[in-house]
């Protein structure tokens, strides 16, 4: 009798490479930020990834980060990765999911999450743990009952050839 394997990927890994791998969608020089929201059955209901919204070229529109001009940097314009995978679910209703994403939501995500009624945070990276809109957002998310916490790496490495 043959055994199952036994190197299969866990949910954690799984879903967590899958936000990872959404992100490098991204055309952001910078930063790619990848998300994926899961049912309570571990079923992927959405995915995304920080971008510019639908019609407006990336050619066009600026990457910048820095700038005297705000409207010639790319915060004006983009949309994270959560936001976008919240907005990309055609399905019900997004109570009771988990949201696992590549870097810790800021607090206009957070009001998203919050309110569509995802109940975890699973985040590979918090390095803007100091900022004013990440303390906002786990303010937020502790006011509203939304648990978080980091994604516990394995490091496992993955290749895939395309």
């Amino acid at each position: 009798m043959c055994e199952k394997r036994k190197d299969f990927l866990s949910w954690d890994e799984y879903f967590m490479g899958v936000a990872m791998l959404s992100g490098m969608r991204s055309k952001d020089p910078n930063t790619q930020v990848g998300c994926c929201i899961v049912s309570k059955d571990n079923k992927i209901l959405s995915m995304g990834y920080n971008g510019f919204p639908t019609g407006c070229s990336d050619d066009e529109f600026p990457w910048a980060r820095d700038g005297e001009d705000p409207l010639e940097t790319k915060y004006v314009y983009s949309t994270h990765s959560e936001l976008n995978a919240i907005l990309n679910y055609n399905g019900g209703s997004l109570a009771g999911a988990r949201l696992y994403v590549s870097l810790f939501p800021c607090n206009e995500c957070a009001k998203a999450i919050i309110q569509c009624g995802i109940r975890e945070v699973i985040y590979a990276n918090d390095k803007y743990s100091d900022t004013v809109s990440v303390i906002a957002s786990k303010r937020m998310m502790d006011a509203a009952g939304v648990k978080y916490h980091q994604y516990q790496k394995t490091d496992r490495e993955v290749m895939i050839r395309l």
